[in-house]
């Protein structure tokens, strides 16, 4: 088993969230005595622009107005984790790299990049690469039709974002939101989690394609945490990604974990999710 204090967990968050979603499972993994670190991709974070109309009444030029996060592309976001990583490495000797959903973009890049930087790859409901090269191949996928897709307010190629509106004041807008992304919070729970959650995310995170090989990232340890009741990435999209990797990767596949509940664990379920993360972390297998 791992040792608790040389290890460290660095979180990388989906579309339209950010490093504050994982607080709550930072708070359950220090009990297990690991470190976990959060970041902000390009886009995300307390200081990241909205549309200019975004937070006013009526919401003016919300659906046409051009992203601010329209020249993001899929290596800014790779340098953001690399560059975590790099600080990771100089005081940890385990680093276990995690990705939520669309995360799996820039982490899987920044896994196949510098490889020496990573101890272990989890994929939580996460796209991987390495069986087709870009998210939307997968989104677009007959086995992913029964997803709950948010859809976009505007053309994402045209504001250069895929821009969703958490903040509609038209419930049944809300609803596709909160079912894809929340589908087990509770009925009675408070409003607050549409606050949190960011309206653009660069449209370069879906369509750039992350070139993956089995020299590098392929020869990383990996864990893929299916989420048993996801409606955003639902278990047949997620078996999908898994049997394809493996397929890429045959002496070294993925060792998958199945957590019960929706795309958002971090949210709903952080005691379990941090003590899966645990469990992961530690385990034999690190390089």
């Amino acid at each position: 088993m791992g040792n608790p204090a040389e290890t460290v967990i660095l979180l990388v968050h989906g579309a339209w969230h950010s490093a504050l979603h994982w607080a709550p499972a930072q708070r359950f993994l220090a009990r297990h005595g690991l470190a976990a670190v959060a970041v902000d991709l390009p886009g995300a974070g307390l200081d990241a622009p909205v549309p200019a109309g975004y937070l006013q009444a009526g919401q003016p030029g919300f659906t046409s107005e051009k992203s601010a996060l329209h020249d993001v592309t899929m290596q800014d976001s790779t340098e953001v984790v690399l560059d975590a990583l790099a600080g990771v490495r100089k005081r940890y000797r385990n680093v276990v790299l995690v990705a939520h959903s669309a995360g799996g973009s820039a982490v899987s890049a920044a896994a196949e990049q510098a490889p020496e930087l990573v101890d272990q790859l989890v994929y939580l409901s996460a796209f991987v690469p390495a069986g087709r090269p870009r998210f939307a191949d997968y989104i677009a996928d007959k086995q992913n039709a029964g997803a709950v897709q948010v859809p976009p307010v505007a053309d994402p190629a045209e504001i250069g974002a895929f821009r969703i509106n958490p903040l509609s004041p038209d419930p049944a807008v809300t609803d596709v939101i909160r079912r894809a992304f929340l589908n087990d919070l509770p009925a009675d729970s408070p409003e607050s989690w549409r606050r949190l959650l960011h309206p653009d995310h660069p449209y370069s995170s879906f369509t750039t394609p992350v070139a993956v090989s089995p020299e590098r990232w392929g020869r990383l340890p990996r864990s893929y945490v299916r989420l048993t009741e996801d409606l955003a990435l639902p278990p047949a999209t997620q078996d999908l990604m898994i049997t394809e990797a493996d397929q890429v990767t045959p002496d070294n596949p993925f060792r998958v974990f199945s957590l019960p509940g929706g795309h958002s664990p971090f949210v709903t379920r952080p005691s379990e999710l941090a003590t899966l993360f645990a469990t992961i972390a530690l385990q034999d297998g690190a390089r």
